[in-house]
């Protein structure tokens, strides 16, 4: 059993700790163990801690969860990214209420160079179904990461056409990875998974309550660059989550629509109020975001002529000699830590240098 995510878990289950604490305490100590097996005082006196939860932390004992919960993860070969992990979404460190544990079943990198949330109403109008196809229709080969919630309506659009499209996507779901919601989703959950993935920091047997989706609406706005709102009424969760979104320093776009339809009442209003920018197609978020020239292939001939940084140059280098290399594989062969190659892959790609593929596969461009 993997000792250290025993107590990652046990973490996330102790009463009244709640998701800031959580991550201050992950910071602080070098291992989730090290929280439990710390003194009460000493517990008490980390800054936002205090006596109450150094002490439910002491007396929590509820570890054969945890141990069930961890059987669950292993038979569905489920990934757990703690904020130690190269793989956990470094965008979401700077979100003050990032989760501390993340469970993730898929092959997408959540480190891709450039990642794009797309949210809307679960009743969209055939306007904005035409403006979704339409704006991934256009970003086929970019690379882009795209990003939902899974839900009916702009979501399923947005998850549907990244796949038909090739791009990757990944859902952000309110529940445990034991079930889809809504169920008629399954399909499409099945194929995500192949090119892209889901993703949740709920355990298994959590249900997809009502005073989840405020919580899964921060992951989908803290884990993009920028956020796309596809119609929404002026009290839809999507404009919490572009409210979200602006908090972390996100750049956040809506679609404008008829000033008499309610389903566009949402995004006139964050246009109005300088909230988000105007989209009128995708070049508008290309430009915005000065993804325009890194979304165009580089000539090899080119990127051979680069002074790259030593790291950087030899994952290249290996990249050149195959047509696809697993991150594994550049593990392996550049005997460089996980963190150093993670980091070196996401500055290749922001160079336009590298893709990354489904499966952790990456390519040079």
């Amino acid at each position: 059993m993997n000792k250290d995510l025993l107590y990652q878990l046990a973490l996330t289950q102790v009463p009244k700790i709640g998701l800031v604490r959580a991550k201050i305490l992950m910071q602080h100590f070098p291992t989730a163990e090290a929280i439990f097996t710390t003194p009460v005082k000493q517990l008490a006196k980390i800054e936002s801690i205090g006596s109450h939860a150094a002490q439910q932390i002491a007396s929590f004992s509820d570890f054969d969860s945890c141990e069930k919960e961890i059987a669950f993860i292993e038979k569905h070969n489920i990934q757990v990214f703690s904020i130690h992990d190269p793989q956990y979404p470094r965008r979401l460190l700077h979100c003050y209420d990032a989760p501390a544990l993340l469970f993730f079943k898929g092959q997408a990198n959540l480190n891709a160079a450039r990642v794009i949330s797309i949210v809307g109403t679960r009743q969209n109008s055939e306007y904005g179904k035409e403006f979704c196809e339409k704006l991934l229709s256009d970003l086929q080969g970019s690379g882009i990461l795209i990003v939902s919630g899974l839900a009916f309506g702009v979501d399923t659009i947005a998850h549907k056409n990244a796949i038909k499209q090739q791009l990757a996507t990944v859902a952000v779901v309110a529940h445990g990875l034991d079930r889809i919601y809504p169920p008629e989703n399954k399909a499409l959950a099945r194929q995500m998974v192949k090119q892209g993935g889901i993703l949740t920091d709920f355990i298994s047997q959590t249900k997809p309550d009502k005073q989840n989706f405020p919580k899964r609406n921060r992951i989908v706005a803290g884990i993009c660059d920028a956020l796309l709102v596809i119609e929404s009424g002026i009290k839809g969760g999507s404009l919490i989550t572009a409210e979200l979104a602006n908090s972390y320093n996100k750049d956040v776009f809506a679609l404008p629509g008829r000033t008499i339809d309610a389903r566009s009442e949402g995004c006139n209003y964050l246009i109005k109020t300088n909230k988000a920018q105007l989209v009128s197609n995708a070049n508008d978020i290309l430009n915005a975001m000065n993804w325009q020239e890194n979304t165009k292939p580089v000539k090899k001939q080119r990127a051979l002529f680069l002074d790259l940084p030593p790291d950087q140059k030899i994952i290249f280098d290996i990249l050149q000699q195959q047509e696809k290399t697993h991150i594994d594989d550049l593990y392996l062969k550049t005997s460089l830590s996980s963190s150093n190659v993670a980091q070196a892959l996401l500055m290749l790609e922001m160079e336009g240098l590298v893709r990354s593929l489904p499966g952790k596969m990456y390519q040079n461009i």
